[in-house]
C-alpha cells in the first residue's frame, strides 16, 4: 500500500511542475517514484522517507542547475539583428542619401549614419543598424 501512495505523490508532483516550471516538483516527483520502488520492496516508512528525501535533495542540488543552465541560454541573434556588426564594402558612394554595399555577399541599400559622412566604393563600413531593407552604416577608420 505504501508504494501505491508513493507513486500517487510521485505522478502528482511531476503533474504539477507543469505549473511552475521550476524544476523543484519534478526532483521531488523522482524522489517519490524511487521511494515507492523502495517501499515495494519492503523498505519501511523510515526509510521510504529517507530515500525520498535524499534522492529529492540530490537532484534538485546536483541537476537542477545542469538543467537550468541548458534551459536558459543567452538569445542568438537571428535574421537582421545577426547583421549589425558586421563588415561590408561599399559598392556605389554611400552618404546621408543613399548608397550600396555588399554584405555578406549580397547587395544592400545602405546609407550613411552620419549626415556629413562620404563612403567611397572599397571602403571597408560596419553595420549599425538595419533599417527597413537598408543597412545603416559607418566607415572604419
Amino acid at each position: 500500500m505504501a508504494a501505491v501512495v508513493w507513486l500517487v505523490a510521485g505522478f502528482a508532483m511531476i503533474a504539477a511542475e507543469v505549473l511552475s516550471g521550476r524544476f523543484v516538483l519534478i526532483m521531488m516527483g523522482v524522489g517519490a517514484l524511487v521511494a515507492a520502488g523502495f517501499a515495494e520492496l519492503g523498505a519501511g516508512p523510515g526509510l521510504g522517507v529517507a530515500v525520498f528525501a535524499g534522492t529529492s535533495l540530490a537532484l534538485t542540488v546536483l541537476a537542477r542547475p545542469v538543467i537550468m543552465r541548458r534551459l536558459h541560454t543567452a538569445p542568438v541573434p537571428t535574421n537582421v539583428e545577426a547583421l549589425v556588426g558586421d563588415k561590408a564594402i561599399v559598392v556605389s558612394t554611400v552618404d546621408v542619401h543613399g548608397g550600396k554595399i555588399k554584405l555578406r555577399g549580397e547587395l544592400w541599400s545602405a546609407r550613411a549614419l552620419y549626415e556629413t559622412e562620404v563612403l567611397e566604393p572599397g571602403q571597408v563600413v560596419r553595420v549599425e543598424k538595419i533599417s527597413g531593407a537598408t543597412a545603416v552604416v559607418w566607415g572604419e577608420p
